[in-house]
């Protein structure tokens, strides 16, 4: 739409979304801040529903421990900032980050996207979220994940991660590309522990279920054992895709990772060859998952994939086949939907919050655009002004609906 208004009340709560021909006047006596896009592109606050913000860029869980704990907080309240800046008001983090981070955000200490949080992650011993050595030595010293390897423990471990503050529970349902012990073919938590991990989440407070799920068996099992979300989903085939459409899952496929330049020189030996063997799979399947119209959400994956430059995904997902209009969606209404927010975000709509951003020129000619986080010019969170570059002068503003 060209030449459109937004405006948002002292709550932070958007009163109108539309022309400007019918937008209601502004009393010269309101305290009112108006900002000038200029003909650039006001779009809804972007979520990324998959990143791992207590973590540097390539860094191993275990590294963390290596800092003093004072460092490794400015260090994530660092990365909260460069997220937001680069456009996604909203993130979940999928293990790592403290419960208090997500305190700290939403009382002011610090600035950053609004957070919802798995706290740690549940999986079995010799699977995807076992950090430990042989000699049982936890690299993480317990922060990152829970092992479970029975019904019970699964349940017990939910518990734990409840009692830490967990917005989301997040499950190993197979291997991964960075673990040493397993491949991403194999499974993870079986059926009956995922069955009883969702269940433990729906007694308290009907929690979602994320599941890292890569092949296509571990995929199939956390659909089956009703889980809100496949992350990843490098393995989704016809089967799965049907499931989840049927069932309402989300896919967060966190293309930045698997986008990702393979440099042997840099990956453990194991990594590179799962990589290597796994990257065509994962375009090919993702692709038909977007042409079947699964409820794609926006997920970096950050960490694995570099921190403040999340809206480098809807590319990605554009160069597999979606739309860009699509792409803006699956990152902002969708992603809203996935984590419970669409009666608040998602969307420019009077009665919402006021996030949103101002891309500098038109992605939906350009979705690379959004990527470079130069490009968004302006981030506004709960009606505040988080981010403001000069805005020159130009002629039109285009709000996608």
């Amino acid at each position: 739409m060209d030449d459109a208004v937004v405006t948002a009340d002292a709550e932070g709560t958007i009163t109108y979304a539309g022309p400007a021909t019918t937008a209601p006047p502004v009393s010269p006596a309101s305290p009112v801040r108006e900002v000038d896009a200029g003909g650039r592109t006001v779009l809804p606050g972007f979520f990324d529903c998959h990143v791992h913000l207590a973590y540097a860029h390539r860094a191993h869980p275990g590294r963390r421990g290596e800092l003093d704990p004072v460092l490794v907080t400015l260090d994530t309240a660092t990365r909260l900032r460069q997220t937001l800046d680069a456009g996604i008001t909203t993130a979940r983090d999928l293990g790592g980050l403290s419960a208090g981070f997500r305190t700290a955000v939403e009382t002011g200490r610090i600035v950053g996207p609004r957070l919802h949080t798995a706290v740690a992650i549940i999986g079995h011993t010799g699977g995807h979220s076992d950090f430990r050595l042989p000699d049982g030595t936890d690299l993480t010293g317990g922060e990152m994940a829970h092992l479970a390897d029975t019904v019970d423990e699964s349940r017990l471990a939910v518990r734990k991660v409840l009692r830490a503050g967990a917005d989301v529970i997040k499950i190993c349902a197979t291997g991964g590309m960075a673990s040493p012990y397993d491949q991403p073919e194999d499974e993870g938590l079986m059926e009956e522990e995922i069955r009883a991990v969702v269940d433990e989440a729906r007694r308290h407070g009907g929690k979602p279920v994320a599941a890292h799920a890569q092949g296509t068996a571990g995929i199939l099992n956390a659909i089956r054992g009703g889980v809100t979300s496949i992350e990843h989903g490098y393995g989704l085939d016809d089967r799965a895709l049907d499931l989840a459409g049927e069932r309402g899952v989300f896919v967060v496929p966190t293309l930045s990772a698997a986008f990702a330049r393979i440099d042997k020189a840099t990956m453990p030996d194991y990594q590179y060859q799962k990589k290597t063997r796994w990257s065509g799979i994962t375009k090919e399947n993702i692709s038909r998952a977007i042409e079947r119209g699964a409820r794609v959400t926006l997920g970096t994956d950050a960490a694995i994939a570099p921190h403040g430059v999340n809206l480098k995904e809807p590319a990605h997902l554009v160069e597999l086949g979606m739309d860009p209009m699509a792409a803006i969606v699956a990152g902002t209404r969708t992603s809203a939907e996935l984590l419970g927010l669409a009666d608040r975000l998602g969307t420019l709509t009077a009665g919402r919050t006021a996030d949103l951003i101002i891309c500098d020129g038109d992605p939906l000619t350009d979705i690379g655009l959004l990527g470079d986080s130069a490009n968004v010019v302006c981030v506004v969170q709960d009606g505040v002004i988080r981010k403001e570059l000069p805005l020159p002068t130009a002629t039109s503003v285009r709000q996608p609906q």
